[in-house]
């Protein structure tokens, strides 16, 4: 209760205060450009936020995260471009909405069911975040080693391209972590000649790149897109027949949103997605969906957010991140020399119910600044690209320079956009890469003190419950979906045949 109450009076500073609020406008900024997203937003503010006290910089990269959430709603119902993509699925409905003249009325919708989704995935972290963390306190090497290859096999799913395209670019995030002076042998590693890389290549450069310049070079072979923009003239809140039509779906989703945000390498896409399908099945009117339905935005809306504190929950109490954004704020919370975990939650108690009140007191501030701000951040999407584009390129070119005022870190911002915008080419996503990356050199330490603690000898590891339940989830992970996949084509010629 004490860390709970020194949570909340660290938020009593006005300056921080006013730095959430200002967070909060930029993130719903964000989330409204079609094109940027809360990923792209949190990797772009990540160098500005280094000189900052640990508890305001990773309250404002949080802060950008939900708010940004939120946001996609609006573009996603007014020029059927979501924001995000987890708001892909509100464009189902609020777009027709929309053109039905009842703009006001979707946002209204979706800006209720935001805030509720956000408000219960904060309150179920406050409670779960603590709990999973007593939980692997007493985890040594071995069974931390464990869960980091647990992790790393997530990311087989966690982006857009095939599962094993998806492996292959989380490998070479895991060889980029190698770069460096190995701490166990003092041996330099990759380092060309170069002794700015004997400390390893920064995560910050590489964030700024994969996710800030690839979708630069991305969005530059869609300048002549013409998006078509619907007007509003007011924000509506549901009304009493809206909220009994939709409460249910918000529950139900908000329920949803928060277990798959806690799942690791899930996050608001899936959730938003499921949202919506049971939303859907669970309607009295099914057959209005896609054309207007007030609940397939609800559905979808209270999913998304209330992923984006479920996916802090892994983040914060085991260090796997749990969305690729989580991975970002994973990444600051890294360079501020926080390790997440167990420890966090004894040694650090008061920095991470500093955060929790943080999240509760954004997802409260989105409300109102959408209520009352959201015709007037509809007007960013008349921004022209030609325009925003430049823009995001100097601000990750100052990003990466300001770190360390090293050109080398420019220069490896611009290759990793390189490499991220033919990753995204050819079918590769950058989620993998840049987690790989984070994940590297956990996974490189676990490893060595596993070895020292069990005498090289590693197959001690299989003999350790915990650890084998890790390898266990690892190898379903990996494996699972491809051999159900096979069961059920083998199976389907029988069925159809009638046996």
């Amino acid at each position: 209760m004490d860390a709970v109450l020194a949570g909340l009076y660290a938020l009593a500073d006005p300056g921080l205060l006013i730095l959430i609020f200002a967070a909060t406008l930029g993130g719903v900024l964000v989330g409204a450009l079609p094109g940027l997203n809360a990923t792209t937003g949190v990797a772009l503010l990540l160098p500005f936020t280094i000189t900052m006290e640990p508890i305001p910089a990773i309250a404002i990269l949080i802060t950008i995260y939900c708010a940004a959430t939120f946001a996609g709603a609006i573009t996603a119902i007014l020029i059927n471009t979501p924001g995000t993509s987890a708001s892909a699925t509100t464009c189902l409905d609020g777009y027709p909405l929309a053109q039905r003249g009842e703009a006001g009325r979707a946002l209204g919708i979706a800006t209720v069911s935001s805030t509720f989704g956000g408000v219960v995935s904060v309150v179920c972290l406050m409670a779960a975040a603590p709990l999973m963390a007593r939980a692997a306190y007493n985890f040594a090497p071995p069974e931390y080693f464990a869960l980091t290859v647990f992790g790393l096999s997530m990311l087989a799913s966690i982006g857009d391209g095939s599962p094993l395209k998806n492996v292959m670019a989380g490998a070479f995030g895991v060889l980029l972590a190698t770069v460096g002076i190995d701490l166990l042998t003092t041996v330099e590693r990759f380092t060309f000649g170069f002794n700015e890389m004997s400390e390893g290549i920064g995560f910050v450069p590489v964030m700024i790149g994969v996710f800030g310049i690839s979708e630069l070079l991305v969005q530059a072979s869609n300048l002549n897109a013409k998006r078509e923009r619907i007007t509003m003239k007011a924000i509506k809140l549901p009304s009493i027949a809206d909220y009994k039509k939709i409460w249910r779906t918000i529950l139900r989703s908000s329920g949803i949103g928060t277990f798959i945000g806690i799942l690791p390498a899930e996050g608001a896409t899936v959730a938003s997605m499921i949202g919506y399908n049971e939303a859907r099945r669970w309607s009295k009117t099914p057959e209005e969906f896609g054309k207007g339905a007030i609940e397939g935005i609800a559905g979808s809306e209270a999913a998304n957010n209330a992923a984006a504190g479920g996916a802090m929950v892994p983040t914060l109490a085991l260090g796997i991140p749990g969305s690729p954004t989580a991975a970002v704020i994973l990444a600051g919370l890294v360079v501020h020399g926080i390790q997440p975990g167990p420890t966090m939650f004894t040694e650090q108690a008061d920095f991470a119910f500093a955060i929790f009140w943080s999240m509760l007191l954004v997802n409260c501030l989105f409300f109102f600044v959408g209520l009352f701000g959201a015709k007037l951040f509809a007007r960013v999407t008349l921004i022209p690209v030609t325009i925003l584009w430049p823009a995001v390129f100097t601000f990750s070119i100052v990003g990466a320079y300001s770190l360390d005022q090293s050109m080398l870190d420019v220069w490896i911002a611009i290759a990793s956009g390189i490499i991220g915008y033919y990753m995204r080419r050819y079918g590769y996503s950058v989620v993998p890469l840049a987690i790989g990356l984070i994940l590297g050199g956990m996974l490189e330490k676990r490893l060595g003190q596993s070895m020292v603690m069990l005498d090289e000898q590693w197959w001690l590891m299989l003999t350790r419950p915990i650890c084998l339940f890790f390898f266990v989830l690892t190898a379903l992970a990996l494996f699972g979906k491809p051999l159900w996949g096979m069961l059920f084509r083998q199976r389907a010629p029988l069925k159809s045949s009638g046996e």
